[in-house]
């Protein structure tokens, strides 16, 4: 088997396709440029598929180099014959390899090794083939300095018996089968830790039985973490009897004595070596579809919060409310710089109300603010009615905007270089501001596991998480494009084929020798290469610079194409940008060449009518209700308008404008059956949801959509 056969088991796609991306995933092609720009080559595969492609290959890498390592493991211990090679190189299953590897792992000492160096392997076979009659007096023959009885020959025959039974590959295999669609994950509470306040959140699971195949994620993850934090035990298991009745199928032939001394080894076998190792397979095997889930929840809650509508270029006065410590306010232009900061104080303590108050509106006249953006902290909602309150001359729009790792950025060393004499206060309602404007080029900077969607994302897999988070803010990032000229080093660096170091470079040359004027300059960039240029330069944009195509997502290398439709409609290129009517009379056929086909060729058509169109949809004002500022406030039966501002599996959590956020349970969300929350609701959508149950004393709130 190669890699495209075994990459097709998977995935139902067309053997050129897999092997042109395979040949282009070699090449350090990123995959947003493969997806975008070589549709020809691949048979317009999306990036969901060619990750798919990726990951399978890097599978069966790791499948070949385990075969290899194993192979040479057994070559070594001499060892290795023709047969069992054969079985080896023809199997791509990672757990049959190991398996089939089991008996020759090294190991601690084993009783069955112990029982082995007595010389009492010839017993033990001699049983095992369930031929002998009399085993009291075959065991006495048996009988040494070691052996003092023919009872202690015959445990250490069962001894090496059971070893056997273990290495088995069939009674793995279907001891496994069984597992997986019989076991039972059950967890019980420490006695000790039953008490303790921490304890409580997890009281449900205090005795609690469920099937494991049938658990949902969300429910096994938080069976794992209270386990963790040492308040239950759990346990993994099947029908005892059904297991020693499935091995006692597969190995028991006879109905004599040597049939009593396998199932006695059957027994031992099952309790001390299969049942601790086939439970815990079963139990790896649902906490990684558990982190799967999890992950695949996070990176689709993420993507959907860097895709946040922008604001857009506009000035900007940010608040990072608070009482005792008073508001911090600071002043942006349009590309987010610092204009001013200064800390007003119209909350209690100080109730410095009117002082504040003319305050915001000398700020909002003297530096033109278009919009205000109030951080969805503490006395976030008191600041709203106060900002409310005042009389402006032009009323700025106002926003809420989500606060959630802006403390973390704040002391980050990417806020300390961009503001290295301001302190954490002060970067803090920068990014308040900058995020109502950006939301992506903000967010870029944080650890996505701080920006606070999801679910259970400590518990996962970190390797993964990190993998996938990474691969959708990039995703995210070149779907959208980035200006060259305003990008910061954080945001540069997920651009197809830049990365960390080479963003570096990029910022410092920009800040060397001004803005770009056109995509070419990138190759002046130290360390910035040809490849590195083919698969940036479209997913960058330089407005106002040399060349119209620059602002767009139109590639460099089909430059002259797009030259050439301008010239045979006998226009300048720029005059054919944006050009709808012009655009349509252009056959894509004529324009077809070796490296860009008529899938290329539509796509640049589409771009040159709305050149460098920004895929998110324009931010929108939100109320809350005025007169809910807090759980007290809440009533059963009363419908409120509120933002989505997680979802997890089990449902999503809505802000209604108090401190705690609701739950609606995806039995609430719609009438009918829901398989998948995101197919009802979006994050930072905004809903119209009933108070179902309040619990002040545990500060929950539940949530209905159905109204």
């Amino acid at each position: 088997m190669n890699s495209i056969d075994y990459i097709k088991k998977s995935l139902q796609l067309s053997d050129n396709s897999i092997k042109s991306t395979l040949k282009l995933l070699s090449e350090d092609c990123t995959i947003p440029f493969i997806s975008r720009y070589r549709k020809d080559m691949t048979g317009n595969l999306d990036e969901v598929q060619i990750e798919g492609i990726f990951k399978l290959n890097k599978q069966f890498e790791e499948i070949i180099k385990r075969k290899e390592s194993i192979l040479k493991s057994i070559e070594e211990q001499n060892a290795l014959t023709p047969e069992f090679k054969q079985r080896i190189e023809e199997s791509f299953d990672l757990q049959e390899l190991e398996d089939l590897y089991l008996p020759f792992k090294k190991k601690r000492k084993t009783k069955a090794d112990t029982a082995k160096e007595k010389g009492l392997e010839p017993l033990a076979r001699m049983i095992m083939s369930q031929n002998a009659n009399n085993l009291e007096g075959l065991a006495s023959k048996y009988l040494n300095a070691e052996v003092s009885s023919e009872e202690e020959a015959l445990q250490g025959a069962r001894d090496i018996m059971a070893e056997w039974i273990n290495e088995n590959m069939y009674v793995r295999k279907n001891l496994r089968r069984l597992f997986q669609r019989k076991a039972v994950i059950t967890s019980k509470v420490v006695k000790a830790k039953k008490e303790e306040e921490a304890a409580q959140k997890f009281s449900q699971y205090f005795e609690w039985e469920e099937s494991l195949n049938r658990i949902p994620s969300h429910r096994l993850l938080a069976i794992l973490r209270a386990e963790t934090e040492g308040f239950v035990k759990t346990n993994i298991g099947i029908d005892k009897e059904e297991a020693l009745e499935l091995i006692e199928n597969a190995l028991i032939k006879s109905n004599n004595e040597c049939a009593d001394q396998i199932v006695l080894a059957i027994k031992d076998s099952y309790k001390r070596l299969l049942e601790p190792a086939i439970a815990n397979e079963a139990l790896q095997e649902a906490k990684e579809k558990a982190d799967q889930k999890a992950i695949e929840i996070f990176s689709e809650n993420l993507r959907q919060l860097l895709l946040d509508s922008p604001l857009g270029e506009k000035r900007i006065l940010a608040i990072d409310p608070g009482f005792k410590s008073g508001c911090k306010i600071v002043c942006l232009d349009e590309k987010g710089d610092l204009l001013h900061n200064e800390t007003i104080y119209p909350h209690a303590p100080q109730n410095d109300t009117g002082m504040a108050m003319k305050k915001i509106r000398s700020l909002v006249n003297s530096f033109n603010i278009e919009a205000i953006s109030i951080g969805n902290g503490t006395a976030s909602r008191e600041t709203e009615f106060f900002i409310k309150k005042i009389a402006f001359d032009k009323p700025p729009q106002v926003f809420v905007v989500s606060e959630a790792g802006a403390s973390v950025y704040s002391a980050s060393k990417i806020a300390r270089d961009e503001f290295p004499t301001f302190d954490v206060t002060v970067r803090g309602a920068i990014s308040i501001g900058r995020r109502l404007s950006d939301p992506l080029a903000e967010l870029v900077k944080i650890d996505a596991k701080s920006i606070g969607v999801g679910q259970y994302q400590h518990d996962v897999d970190q390797t993964q998480l990190k993998n996938e988070l990474d691969s959708t803010v990039m995703k995210c990032v070149n779907s959208v494009g980035i200006n060259l000229n305003t990008a910061s080093k954080s945001l540069l660096s997920y651009v197809s084929g830049i990365g960390e170091k080479m963003a570096e470079n990029i910022v410092n040359y920009r800040a060397e020798n001004g803005a770009f004027e056109d995509r070419k300059q990138l190759k002046k960039v130290p360390r910035l290469g040809e490849k590195a240029y083919q698969q940036a330069a479209a997913f960058i944009r330089i407005t106002n610079g040399k060349n119209p195509l620059d602002n767009s997502a139109v590639h460099p290398e089909a430059y002259s194409i797009v030259e050439k439709m301008a010239k045979d409609l006998g226009i300048k290129t720029n005059d054919l940008i944006a050009n709808k009517e012009q655009i349509k009379t252009i056959d894509p056929e004529k324009y077809i060449t070796e490296t860009i086909g008529i899938l290329g060729i539509k796509d640049i058509l589409k771009e040159l009518e709305k050149p460098g169109l920004d895929p998110r949809k324009a931010a929108k004002v939100f109320e809350f209700d005025p007169n809910v500022k807090s759980i007290k406030n809440l009533k059963t039966g009363m419908v409120l308008p509120g933002i989505v501002n997680n979802i997890t599996a089990f449902g999503c959590f809505v802000d209604v404008g108090i401190k705690e956020s609701g739950l609606v349970h995806i039995s609430q969300l719609k009438e009918g059956f829901v398989s998948d929350v995101n197919e009802v609701v979006k994050l930072h959508q905004h809903v119209q949801v009933r108070v179902v149950e309040i619990d002040e004393e545990r500060k929950r709130v539940q949530l209905s959509m159905i109204l």
